[in-house]
C-alpha cells in the first residue's frame, strides 16, 4: 500500500495539535522503555506495521532486548516483565480494545497499586497517542520503507 496523503502538509494545524500531545507523552515520567513497549504492543494489537517497525527500532536504541520485544505478544505468560509492566500492558490492551474489554474497576485498582493518579493519566495519554497514530497510519496507508 502506498501512502495516500501527506497529512502533515494537508492538515498542518491538526498535526500540530497531535504533535503537542506527542511531546507531552514523550515527557511523562513513565519509563521510556515501558513507553516504547506499550507503543509496540498497541501497534501489534492494531496491526500497524509502520508504527510497529518505528517503535521496535526506538526500543532497541533504548537497549530493550530482542527477547523483551519478541515475547511482548505473550506478555502475560512471560517472566521477563515486572507486575508493574504487565498491568500497564493489560491497561494498554483494554484501552485499545475499549469496546470489547473496557477498563473495569478491578483493573483500574490493580493499575493504581503501581501508578499514582498522574501516572495513570499519563499511561492513558500514551496509550491513546499510539492508538491515534496507528489509526492515522493505517487509514492514510503509511508503509514501512
Amino acid at each position: 500500500m502506498e501512502s495516500r496523503i501527506n497529512y502533515f502538509k494537508v492538515a498542518p494545524r491538526a498535526l500540530e495539535k497531535i504533535m503537542e500531545l506527542e511531546m507531552y507523552a514523550r515527557k511523562t515520567l513513565i519509563d521510556k522503555k515501558l513507553r516504547e513497549l506499550i507503543n509496540i504492543r498497541v501497534s501489534q494489537v492494531n496491526g500497524c506495521l509502520y508504527c510497529l517497525d518505528m517503535h521496535t527500532k526506538s526500543a532497541k536504541k533504548l537497549k530493550v532486548t530482542d527477547e523483551q520485544i519478541d515475547q511482548l505478544e505473550t506478555w502475560n505468560e512471560a517472566n521477563l516483565y515486572s507486575p508493574k509492566e504487565k498491568v500497564a500492558f493489560e491497561l494498554a490492551e483494554n484501552v485499545t480494545l475499549i469496546a470489547e474489554k473496557g477498563v473495569s474497576d478491578e483493573l483500574y485498582h490493580r493499575v493504581r497499586q503501581h501508578y499514582d493518579e498522574k501516572e495513570y493519566v499519563d499511561l492513558i495519554m500514551i496509550i491513546n497517542q499510539i492508538n491515534m497514530w496507528n489509526r492515522i497510519g493505517i487509514s492514510m496507508g503509511n508503509t514501512v520503507k
